[in-house]
């Protein structure tokens, strides 16, 4: 079965052009193959860095204690477990 697949244009400089043809041909690929394989990778890259969280080694240190040992309750966490209880309780 084919893959569907979608067409890409992009106007790039002949420099940029040269560079990629060359890089296509170390690698034995064609343009096409190492372009769309490199957007691949950089696309994932772009995403990766937007959705991920990065702590310090202190950060997550912390992060661990505080959900190992959470802290008491205060009183707007208090208020909002009861208005939780209250709106999900069968009359």
């Amino acid at each position: 079965m084919a893959i569907p697949t979608a067409r890409l244009e992009a106007r790039i400089s002949t420099d940029l052009h040269a560079l990629l043809r060359r890089a296509a041909e170390l690698q034995g690929r064609t343009v096409t193959d190492f372009v769309a394989d490199s957007l691949r990778v950089a696309a994932y890259k772009a995403l990766d860095e937007a959705t991920m969280t990065r702590l310090s080694r202190e950060d997550q240190v912390r992060f661990v204690e505080l959900l190992l040992n959470p802290p008491p309750p205060n009183a707007a966490l208090k208020r909002a477990f009861a208005r939780r209880k209250k709106l999900f309780t069968n009359p």
